[in-house]
C-alpha cells in the first residue's frame, strides 16, 4: 500500500466493503474464506546436510540445485481457525478454479444448500473467471456465492496472506527439494494448525482506515 500516492473511489469502495466484512460476528451459515497462493522455487541441497543436534544447529553447504518451481494455495476462513492448502505444479485459472470447486467443500466448509458463502481473493482475471466457472457448476450446492476483491496493490487487506506468512515462518521458508516434500510438510503444517484451531485477530477497521489514510483520498 505504501507505493500508493493517492486512494480513489474505487479503492475505497473495495477495501470498505471487506473491512465490513471482518467486522461481522461469526456466522456458520454465511462463512468467510480468504483466497491467496504463493510460488515456491524447489532447492536441492547439493551437498549432505549435517542434522541438527544438542546444542547445535542444522549446517548446510550454501551451494544448492534449483528442481523447478511449485505453488501453494491457500484458504483461510480465520474467524473460524480453520484453513485448507493445496500444493501443485502450476498456478493456472484451471489449477485455482479446481481448488476452490473441490478442495473447499471437501476439507473445509462442509456447506449445505441453505448456506451462503463469502470469498475474498486478490482481484485478478484469474479470480474473475473462477468466479463465473464455479457458479456455473455450483449451483446445486450453494445458494449463493460472493467474490469480494481487494483493491489493487492492497493484497494487505487478505486476511490470506497473514495465514501464507505464519506458514513460511513455520514451515516453508527453507529449501525444500521436491514436490513429495513440499506436499508432506504444508499438509502437516496444516493439520497442526487446525487441530489448534488457531485464528487471525483482524484489528484495522474501517476508522483506522479513515484515521491513517484519508490524507490520500481522491474523489
Amino acid at each position: 500500500m505504501w507505493c500508493i500516492q493517492t486512494i480513489d473511489s474505487e479503492y475505497r469502495t473495495r477495501m470498505y466493503d471487506i473491512l465490513n466484512l471482518y467486522e461481522e460476528d461469526y456466522d456458520p451459515k454465511k462463512p468467510l474464506i480468504c483466497l491467496d497462493e504463493k510460488p515456491k522455487q524447489l532447492l536441492r541441497d547439493k551437498r549432505i546436510t549435517i542434522p541438527m543436534k544438542s546444542g547445535y544447529s542444522e549446517k548446510y553447504d550454501y551451494e544448492y540445485v534449483r528442481n523447478g518451481t511449485a505453488n501453494i494455495f491457500m484458504a483461510v476462513e480465520f474467524k473460524a481457525g480453520k484453513r485448507v492448502t493445496q500444493v501443485t505444479k502450476r498456478r493456472t485459472m484451471t489449477d485455482f478454479a479446481q481448488f476452490v470447486k473441490f478442495s473447499l467443500p471437501k476439507n473445509i466448509l462442509k456447506l449445505r444448500s441453505s448456506d451462503w458463502l463469502r470469498i475474498i481473493s486478490i482481484s485478478t482475471k484469474k479470480s474473475h473467471s473462477t468466479k463465473h466457472s464455479v457458479k456455473r457448476k455450483q449451483k446445486r450446492f450453494w445458494t449463493g456465492i460472493e467474490f469480494h476483491y481487494t483493491p489493487k496493490h492492497a493484497s494487505w487487506l487478505n486476511a490470506a496472506e497473514i495465514e501464507i506468512n505464519v506458514m513460511d515462518i513455520e514451515c516453508t521458508d527453507r529449501r525444500i527439494g521436491d514436490m513429495e516434500t513440499l506436499t508432506h510438510d504444508v499438509g502437516a503444517w496444516t493439520k497442526r494448525r487446525n487441530d489448534s484451531k488457531k485464528k487471525i485477530e483482524w484489528k484495522f477497521t474501517r476508522k483506522n482506515a479513515d484515521e491513517k489514510m484519508s490524507k490520500y483520498y481522491v474523489k
